[in-house]
């Protein structure tokens, strides 16, 4: 599943879980920010996604890559699909940049676990925005996918300790 395109990079990881634990981390904002290998996601607001319109917001900080000076930001993470056990994407919506670019995930049953592609699809986007593409690439997806595993196999989310 590992590869790129001109408007599409992806990467893929067997992860030794079942799809609902991964999703249960792509489905949370926190869990969005706990996997990001980017370092831009700082921290983020709202409820678990459940369906397809459903979003969060994140403030962002551009500085970790270094390319672009855009100070901190909020952005609202959309969800543009979403089907239980094999999909979740998102667009990034701001009002200072509507680019329409997609990130995502789809997952598919295997022996010994979940097979898990992260992809970033630009192809939708406007002809402006495309030489600045690949904003992160095919390696960030793929270290995201380790942290990814990681945070399944601790248990992520884990419910809060009541004091």
């Amino acid at each position: 599943m590992d590869g790129m395109s001109d408007e599409r990079i992806s990467a893929s990881r067997v992860i030794p879980a079942p799809a609902d634990r991964v999703l249960a981390v792509l489905r949370d904002p926190d869990g969005h920010v706990a996997i990001d290998s980017s370092g831009m996601l700082q921290s983020a607001e709202g409820e678990r996604v459940e369906q397809e319109g459903d979003g969060f917001l994140v403030h962002m900080d551009r500085e970790a890559l270094g390319d672009y000076d855009l100070g901190r930001y909020d952005v609202t993470v959309r969800i543009t699909a979403y089907r239980p056990d094999t999909q979740i994407e998102w667009r990034i919506e701001s009002p200072r940049f509507d680019i329409g670019h997609r990130y995502g995930y789809r997952l598919r049953a295997v022996e010994g676990g979940t097979e898990v592609e992260s992809y970033c699809d630009w192809s939708m986007i406007d002809e402006k925005w495309k030489p600045i593409f690949p904003v992160i690439d095919a390696k960030a997806l793929k270290a995201t996918l380790g942290i990814l595993e990681r945070a399944v196999l601790r248990g992520y989310p884990r419910p809060l300790a009541v004091r």
